[in-house]
This record gives structure tokens, C-alpha cells and sequence, in this order.
């Protein structure tokens, strides 16, 4: 299996590791791609872009990254608090204000970000035009009552998260967040990424593959169970595509991901354009949550707008100030603030893995590796 694109000679041992993954099988296509101190040293890809194996993954190719999507939309709010727009311990009321109702009216701004507002959910079933409806899921959500008291316990926001931040970002900027990440962070950092797909870009579209069987039973069980709502062939519809579901729908490759995240560690600089203070860069370790996640039902801490590194979570690394999220089906951003490094990997083949997927394990680990020899 070919395998292209460029990788130092420091971190042969990514390009190994993505070697094996593509020729045993357990990858369809797929892109990984590294930045250590702000410069590209890993941008790897390979496979195909279909299931029948008919079209190469070129160096442009984009998929659905899922819920690495989030990473997405927690540095919009970092950019808008950085220009003091957005206090993160402030009343979300405050921005908009029909949410401060119903149980709501002490929910922060730090809430939303960390997965502990008490909305994981909608109170009632959603339909894929409902979440491509914005003014429904966020009218939706501001009328509902928490399910447990805001600030103490994390749950997963799986879809909730971007409606929830986003709108506090629409309200504050008057642009919808797909908008303001294209025009405030993709455009000045030259990043392709997309929360919201042109067009323009559907012929480079690479859809998700469901992964093989049925996914297997939560153990243990969740405290409060969520609503899927969308299938892989979902994603392949021009519906999803164009919709700005900030928590979901992004559309990028590793390259892209990498490009916008590596913003936390290079201090907030980019070769292009500086979007964060250092402090800002700092605020993502400000500890929200540390516990058994509500929804997930397993160990997670958070910080604002990401995971952070912990003993017996998902990601744990000797570095303290290390911060990441996944996407369903396998895609992970880890941002090591310590080793000025940043790793991401994308993927079409969806497994039931999540964040414990062997393929990322695999790479983050050879590039590990790489860091300390």
C-alpha cells in the first residue's frame, strides 16, 4: 500500500506505524500529520477514498472528522475570550438571554465548553432535519430544565455542545459559527477545514464507512443515556454537508486539524497569523470536571473545551498540559502543550472503538516515541 505525502526522519516511526495499519487491513484511507513547534514534520496519507477501493486518498481528500468538530468550536470561544468578548465564568444568560430560564439562569459560559451544563440532550426526539434546523435545536435548548446541577458532574454534550456554544457565538458576533471559523481562524491560518461545506468542495469528499457490526453494549452502563440521532449515511447526504452542526460536521483531514490546533502549541502563533495569548492557551487546563462521565460512563476530565490528560483516561501522557478529544468512529486531535506537539489523525473506516481506536493509539505512541529518542 502507497503511502505519501512528507515525515521527518525523527518520526520514521509514525510512518511505520501507519504502514502496518494500511496494509493489514484495518484502514481503508486515511491521513496523519504532526506539527512540533509549529512547523509540519509528519503529513502522511493514504488508502482509498470509496469502499470499492476505486479512488486514491489524495493530499486534499476531506471526510466527516465527527466530534473532533468540538475542538473546532472551543477555539472560536478561546479566540472571542482572548479579545474579551466572551468571559468564560459569566452567566451564558448574559449573551443569550432566553436561555436563563427554567433552571438555567446560573449556567457559565465554562459550563457549555466542559460538557457540564446539564444538557446532553434534547428533552424531546430529534430528526436529522431537526438538527439541521438551527433555531429549532437552540430554541429547543433554552427552554429545557438541566439534568443535574450545572458545574458538578460532566455528560457528554454529543450533539448539544455546538448548538450550546455556537449560539453564544452567533449572539455575540452576529455570524453563525461555521462563518466565524471560516473568516476568523481557517482563512487566516490557511487551514481546510469546514464546519459547514461548500459546494465547491464535495468532488474531494471522502464518505465514512460504518464500522462492521453492531457496536457492543456501554459496560457499565451510562447514568443517562443519549440520543444517537444520525447514522454514517447520514453524513453522505448534501443535507449534512451544508448543515453547521458545530459538534459533528466538520470536514477536514489531518493536515487541516492539525494546522488549526497546533495554534495551542506554538503559544498561540501560527506561521501566518497569532489568534491566541499564551494565557488563552492556558485557560484550556482550568479543570471543569474529573470523574466518571454521566453520558460516556467513563473516567474523563475536563478542562474548557477539551479533555485533559488523566490517569485512566482515554489519552494519558507523562505531560501534564496535554488536552484532546476524538470523533466517533476513531479520528483524535492530542495537543501536548509541553512538547510544543500536536497529533492528529483522520480517517474514513469507522470502528466502535472511539478513543481507545488501536490505529490512533498506534500513531500517538510511535510519535511518543519519536519525542524522546
Amino acid at each position: 500500500m502507497d503511502i505519501h505525502g512528507s515525515c521527518s526522519t525523527q518520526f520514521s516511526a509514525v510512518r511505520e506505524a501507519f504502514a502496518d495499519s494500511l496494509r493489514s487491513g484495518r484502514e481503508l484511507g486515511a491521513s496523519v500529520a504532526v506539527f512540533l513547534d509549529g512547523e509540519l514534520v509528519v503529513d502522511l496519507w493514504g488508502g482509498h477514498a470509496d469502499q470499492a477501493r476505486t479512488r486514491p486518498w489524495q493530499r486534499d481528500t476531506l471526510t466527516n472528522v465527527w466530534s473532533t468538530t468540538k475542538t473546532m468550536t472551543a477555539l472560536c470561544a478561546l479566540v472571542l475570550t482572548d479579545r474579551g468578548e466572551l468571559d468564560l465564568t459569566a452567566p451564558v444568560a448574559r449573551y443569550w438571554p432566553e436561555f436563563g430560564s427554567a433552571g438555567k439562569e446560573r449556567v457559565e459560559v465554562g459550563h457549555l465548553l466542559s460538557h457540564t451544563a446539564g444538557l446532553p440532550d434534547w428533552d424531546q426526539p430529534m430528526t436529522l432535519d431537526d438538527l439541521c434546523d438551527w433555531e429549532k435545536a437552540t430554541t429547543l435548548l433554552a427552554r429545557q430544565t438541566p439534568r443535574w446541577e450545572p458545574g458538578t458532574s460532566s455528560g457528554y454534550h454529543r450533539f448539544t455542545h455546538g448548538f450550546l456554544i455556537g449560539e453564544v457565538i452567533r449572539r455575540i458576533c452576529r455570524q453563525s459559527i461555521g462563518a466565524f471559523f471560516a473568516d476568523q481562524i481557517a482563512d487566516p491560518l490557511g487551514a481546510d477545514f469546514h464546519i459547514g461545506l461548500p459546494a465547491e468542495h464535495d468532488h474531494r469528499v471522502s464518505d465514512v464507512i460504518p464500522a462492521p457490526g453492531p457496536a457492543p453494549a456501554p459496560n457499565p452502563q451510562p447514568a443517562i443515556p443519549v440520543g444517537a440521532y444520525v447514522t454514517a449515511q447520514d453524513t453522505w447526504t448534501t443535507q449534512w454537508r451544508r448543515a453547521e452542526i458545530p459538534a459533528a460536521a466538520g470536514y477536514g483531514n489531518a493536515r487541516s486539524v492539525a494546522a488549526v490546533q497546533s495554534v495551542l502549541t506554538s503559544a498561540g502563533r501560527a506561521p501566518s497569523a497569532r489568534l491566541l495569548s499564551e494565557s488563552a492557551c492556558r485557560a484550556v487546563f482550568d479543570e471543569q470536571s474529573h470523574g466518571v462521565d454521566l453520558v460516556l460512563g467513563i473516567p474523563l476530565r475536563f478542562g474548557m473545551g477539551y479533555a485533559l490528560t488523566a490517569e485512566r483516561a482515554p489519552v494519558d501522557t507523562a505531560n501534564r498540559r496535554t488536552c484532546y478529544w476524538g470523533g466517533r468512529g476513531g479520528s483524535l486531535i492530542v495537543n501536548d502543550l509541553d512538547a510544543h506537539m500536536t497529533f492528529a489523525y483522520v480517517m474514513n473506516q469507522m470502528s466502535h472503538q472511539g478513543l481507545a481506536d488501536p490505529r490512533s493509539r498506534a500513531l500517538l505512541q510511535a510519535t511518543y516515541k519519536a519525542l524522546t529518542t
